[in-house]
């Protein structure tokens, strides 16, 4: 049986390495400051989406992703890990948006696919933490969804099988197709690329990546890789303009607080029992863990 199967993936801040100009005054984060990368959790998404691919000779992995043109750089990532196309919903007006506004955004753009038997995404992204797209993706769609997945099962007979992983142990749920899961970081990391998918779709580009293209570029992209990646604004996908970007998102910051954290002093130890116990002791006397 061949799938349809939609990957939602966001390219996010490395908020692992978060600075005293991470944030703007608006609240906002500020992504120039920090460098860019493939929302960790969408990652484990993917892996799943391409073992459903694997285990369904026929079916293509389409990612859909929101945010600037440059968000095609996970598009590229995950193609050549095995995914066959993407889209990037970009567009002025879908700016500041809130997870209102962007579960509407994407849900919008899937209603333009072709169909689709399951939507993967990551249980949340790392620069907001909300875990709210996905299921709220699900719930404009009218599908089921399931959360915290950490293993897709089986999928046959018009239902999927999904193993989450809970706070308190682990189970194992089935819902019919269509439907949307979420899939959380104890899922397997993703493969990683594949050397002649490389070669192949390295040249892979949105219209905005190849306009800056030299002409031999983009005749190496024509004859490999026309369409691997397309790009979509608000009014393709029909989107209200009232219910995306700022206008959409009734989620306002009213204020904000960087506290940034610096070491007062360092202390070196050997690797010696005595050393690390009287360190741990240390700790927790001054309430520092414990």
């Amino acid at each position: 049986m061949s799938l349809n199967i939609i990957v939602l993936a966001k390219q996010v801040p490395d908020t692992r390495n978060v600075g005293k100009d991470a944030m703007k005054e608006d609240g906002t984060i500020n992504r120039a400051a920090l460098p860019a990368i493939f929302n960790p959790e969408d990652l484990n998404a993917l892996e799943q989406a391409l073992r459903l691919k694997d285990a369904n000779p026929g079916s293509t992995v389409t990612v859909l992703t929101m945010g600037l043109p440059r968000a095609s750089e996970i598009i590229r990532e995950a193609i050549y890990r095995g995914a066959d196309r993407g889209v990037v919903l970009t567009d002025r007006a879908l700016g500041g948006a809130d997870t209102l506004a962007t579960s509407y955004s994407l849900s919008q753009a899937i209603r333009k696919m072709d169909g689709y038997d399951i939507i993967l995404g990551g249980r949340q992204a790392i620069d907001g933490d909300t875990a709210q797209v996905g299921p709220q993706i699900a719930e404009k769609l009218g599908i089921p969804q399931v959360t915290y997945a950490e293993e897709i099962v089986d999928l046959k007979d018009g239902f999927v099988t999904v193993k989450r992983r809970l706070e308190n142990g682990v189970e194992t749920v089935k819902a019919p197709l269509p439907c949307l899961v979420t899939v959380g970081g104890s899922a397997d990391e993703c493969r990683p690329r594949n050397a002649r998918r490389v070669c192949k779709y390295k040249y892979a580009a949105s219209p905005t990546e190849r306009a800056a293209m030299s002409e031999e570029d983009q005749k190496r992209a024509d004859e490999r890789c026309p369409e691997a990646i397309v790009e979509w604004g608000a009014a393709y996908v029909d989107a209200d303009p009232e219910q995306i970007g700022f206008p959409g998102s009734p989620t306002k910051v009213k204020t904000v607080v960087n506290v940034v954290f610096t070491a007062k002093d360092a202390r070196r130890i050997d690797n010696d029992d005595a050393q690390i116990e009287d360190l741990i002791k240390e700790l927790i006397a001054n309430h520092t863990i414990g």
